[in-house]
């Protein structure tokens, strides 16, 4: 019986071997040149932040008030960086402000920073590393940070003060020749958290400018500016005071708003 089965089961595998090798022989009977062209190894998939030249560091430290569309805001900085070609990397490890790695960056975001987020030795790093040439944003908070280094109250152009409840206003764009502000109208009209700002660097150039008219609890007057740029100590700086609420980072002129501060410190325009 041991035997019989035996027979039988070599029969089977003939059978199968002998059906698989007449199909091979159609396929090279048909296609003469099956398995003879040198076999075309698609190229690597390679992610879009991989591929991109500029890399840029958004850094969302609080150590004082922290707003709830940090999360929001960090997650559009990398749909941005997809979209237009640079690489994000978001930390909120201030041990990271150190040369050897800050010289990877050509641009570093505070995202809404409170209050004191760098040690002495991170405050020389980064110094040198705008002294050198780097770039610095600053998003909403980022002027709520550092109180007591001069140095960044320059950079970022202006100190926070206070705020009235969140509501809608009036932007006045006063300068359309940057791409952060080329796409809008001259009258912007958004829901935010206005701040108002003290110590303001005379030097930065104002993009926009607060209608104090338009909403209850402004502080600056005629001279309200909410985003600005200027090069300084050697670097490039920008800074917009809009981004408080989740709703912000979903508006397609705030989205673009960013997308032209970033270009400027990426120095593509």
């Amino acid at each position: 019986m041991s035997l019989y089965k035996c027979t039988i089961t070599l029969i089977a595998l003939v059978f199968v071997v002998g059906c698989g090798s007449t199909r091979i022989q159609e396929e090279v009977t048909i296609n003469p040149n099956l398995h003879t062209k040198p076999v075309q190894i698609p190229e690597k998939i390679i992610s879009a932040n991989t591929l991109a030249k500029d890399r840029v560091l958004v850094f969302t430290k609080t150590n004082g008030f922290r707003h709830k569309s940090i999360e929001k805001g960090v997650a559009t900085f990398v749909k941005l960086g997809v979209a237009n070609n640079f690489a994000v990397t978001h930390t909120e490890d201030s041990l990271q402000f150190n040369s050897d790695n800050l010289k990877k960056f050509k641009l570093v975001v505070f995202l809404s920073t409170t209050m004191d987020v760098l040690g002495d030795e991170q405050q020389t790093a980064f110094e040198k590393y705008i002294q050198n040439g780097g770039s610095f944003m600053g998003v909403h908070a980022a002027a709520d940070t550092e109180y007591e280094w001069p140095w960044y109250g320059k950079l970022v152009g202006a100190y926070f003060l206070s705020h009235p409840k969140q509501q809608t206003a009036t932007i006045d764009v006063v300068d359309h020749n940057h791409p952060a502000t080329k796409h809008l109208a001259n009258i912007w009209t958004h829901f935010d958290e206005w701040y108002n700002y003290k110590n303001i660097n005379p030097d930065v150039h104002v993009l926009m400018k607060m209608d104090e008219s338009s909403y209850e609890g402004g502080k600056n007057g005629d001279n309200h500016p909410i985003a600005w740029y200027h090069e300084y100590d050697g670097g490039r700086a920008f800074y917009t005071g809009l981004g408080h609420t989740d709703e912000a980072f979903d508006d397609l002129n705030f989205r673009q708003h960013l997308v032209g501060g970033i270009e400027y410190c990426l120095k593509r325009k």
